[in-house]
């Protein structure tokens, strides 16, 4: 869009939308899930309003007369003006603005060595020792599992369903996700999907760059990187860039970090996952989908031809229901109620390792609890083929008045 269009039909970019209780007073955060538009911007109804008009289609005059329509006002024009100039200088909109500023941010990182902490700071305590402090309270906490007790009998991990809630909300089932990694140690390799929040071009998202945290760099097994690239035949760099700003992958290598404080040779393979959606909507099965398969079966053999002890971990939370994902109401007891009862049984196929029971139980509904982190839980049921799981701990967090509830838990494969 030229800036000529975007001064008369302004495009928002996708982005989230949420109530928010500020000062006493009910707000909208518009928020950017790739977290290129780094700061939120906070808008009361009317505002949300006369944004949601911008889709592309409507000029500022439809906009103003829409207003007018619905409120009885007149809108000034050089408000309304004000307003895209503002979110497009905050990168909201798509534009010339925007994709000038997306590709010197591309450029940057793919000039990169790192995939620098994105969220340190906001998600989790950026200095190290804080964080460490911050991990170490998640253990002890009334929801936490208490301390490690590592057994030299124990069997090794050989896969892992942990949360990629942020830390304040699931930091307890991280605990006990990675405290069954801490008293089940022997793994070296890593490979961890994750759920990718935003849309791709490819299936699936693979790079190069050590992902950095506050407890150390987490190091890519190249070796294992190349030769899975080399045996596929799509080129899944094309979506390098999202890993940049998706946190599912980022607080597992966190985790890690912390977790493996003594060993510091383990290497990470992070692999970001896009929606099964369409698979789901062409009533086909996922076990079906080639490019799924051949992901499966390239890294089946990697881990066969690359010497290491392996363990797959999915970056996963479960349902996300309510008025801010869409619902019509709630959430309600009974529908948590429900999701309950619907996700326990997601969970019980994938603790039995039943890949397709996790895809068929998905597909019964068409994913009516938006089950984000169903890709990266399934590809990690194909790798592990037989492995005997455990479920560690479920839980929901609920805001009622947000009219929003994720459910997540951690799951443990030996």
């Amino acid at each position: 869009m030229e800036e000529t269009d975007l001064a008369s039909n302004p495009r928002l970019r996708p982005v989230e939308v949420f109530p928010v209780q500020m000062e006493g007073q009910e707000l909208f955060c518009l928020r950017d899930p790739q977290s290129l538009a780094e700061q939120p911007i906070f808008l009361n109804r009317v505002l949300v309003f006369i944004v949601s008009r911008m889709d592309g289609t409507n000029s500022l005059r439809d906009i103003q007369a829409d207003f007018c329509r619905a409120t009885g006002e007149i809108l000034p024009m050089e408000d309304l003006e004000g307003l895209v100039k503002q979110l497009d200088q905050h990168h909201y909109l798509e534009s010339a603005l925007f994709r000038s500023f997306y590709e010197v941010q591309v450029q940057e990182f793919r000039r990169a060595s790192v995939r620098t902490a994105c969220h340190a700071g906001s998600a989790y305590e950026a200095d190290g020792p804080a964080l460490i402090s911050q991990l170490n309270g998640l253990f002890t906490h009334p929801e936490g599992p208490g301390e490690c007790k590592v057994s030299d009998a124990a069997r090794p991990l050989r896969g892992l369903v942990s949360p990629h809630i942020d830390f304040a909300r699931g930091g307890p089932t991280y605990a006990h996700a990675y405290r069954a990694l801490a008293e089940h140690p022997g793994a070296d390799r890593f490979i961890i999907f994750g759920t990718c929040h935003n849309p791709m071009l490819q299936r699936f998202a693979l790079t190069l760059k050590d992902y950095e945290t506050p407890l150390g760099i987490a190091e890519i097994d190249r070796e294992f990187v190349r030769r899975l690239a080399s045996k596929i035949q799509r080129d899944y760099f094309q979506d390098e860039f999202s890993h940049r700003g998706e946190h599912s992958i980022e607080f597992q290598a966190v985790w890690l970090k912390y977790t493996l404080k003594d060993w510091s040779d383990f290497k990470i393979v992070p692999i970001l996952v896009a929606s099964f959606h369409d698979i789901c909507s062409q009533r086909t099965g996922v076990a079906d989908d080639p490019e799924i398969q051949e992901m499966v079966t390239a890294i089946r053999e990697i881990m066969i031809e690359v010497p290491g002890r392996y363990c797959v971990i999915a970056g996963a939370d479960l349902a996300h229901v309510g008025r801010r994902f869409g619902d019509p109401s709630g959430p309600t007891e009974s529908l948590l109620h429900q999701v309950e009862q619907e996700d326990r049984l997601f969970l019980e196929r994938a603790a039995a390792c039943d890949a397709e029971g996790v895809s068929d139980s998905i597909a019964a509904d068409n994913d009516r609890r938006r089950v984000c982190g169903y890709p990266p839980i399934y590809m990690t049921l194909r790798c592990l083929e037989k492995a005997d799981g455990s479920l560690l701990q479920y839980r929901q967090w609920t805001d009622l008045h947000a009219g929003a509830a994720v459910t997540y838990a951690a799951l443990a494969f030996y």
